[in-house]
């Protein structure tokens, strides 16, 4: 009979922490999604001192939509253990104005997340040039802190 010994590694690498205090800082880990031909959606996970706990790819959707629902958002929140979340998708044009769609989904994700006790901080729409953020130019995510 084989002696078998159990045994934890635990890493002692440190990780930089990444504190989002801002969309330009998000904006700088998402930028490489401009290039794609696809619309993909991003669930970023936070903890109370807004660090990300994760960046997560919800949904990798056609040349000009992508399908979401609130479900594939917050699994992610709820796995994570966040207490807050960013969600961003990339526009494939250089159109950077949210669509009605955009506008639904965002307002569904914040519904639920007021239901959750999980704060949807921010909905960005990045491109080419730059970003559109619901936060800051809707009222849409205004009474979310």
């Amino acid at each position: 009979m084989k002696n078998h010994m159990t045994y934890e590694i635990i890493s002692k690498r440190k990780r930089k922490t990444l504190k989002i205090n801002h969309p330009d800082v998000l904006y700088q880990f998402l930028k490489r999604y401009t290039k794609s031909r696809q619309e993909h959606f991003f669930v970023i996970t936070l903890n109370s001192l807004c660090e990300v706990i994760g960046i997560h790819i919800s949904t990798i959707g056609f040349v000009n939509k992508t399908i979401i629902h609130p479900r594939e958002v917050f699994i992610h929140a709820i796995t994570d253990n966040a207490t807050s979340i960013i969600v961003a998708h990339n526009h494939t044009t250089n159109d950077y104005n949210p669509s009605d769609k955009d506008i639904d989904i965002t307002k569904r994700i914040n519904d639920a997340g007021v239901l959750l006790g999980i704060n949807v901080i921010d909905h960005l729409i990045i491109y080419k040039r730059g970003y559109f953020s619901f936060k800051r130019e809707t009222d849409i995510l205004q009474y979310i802190t």
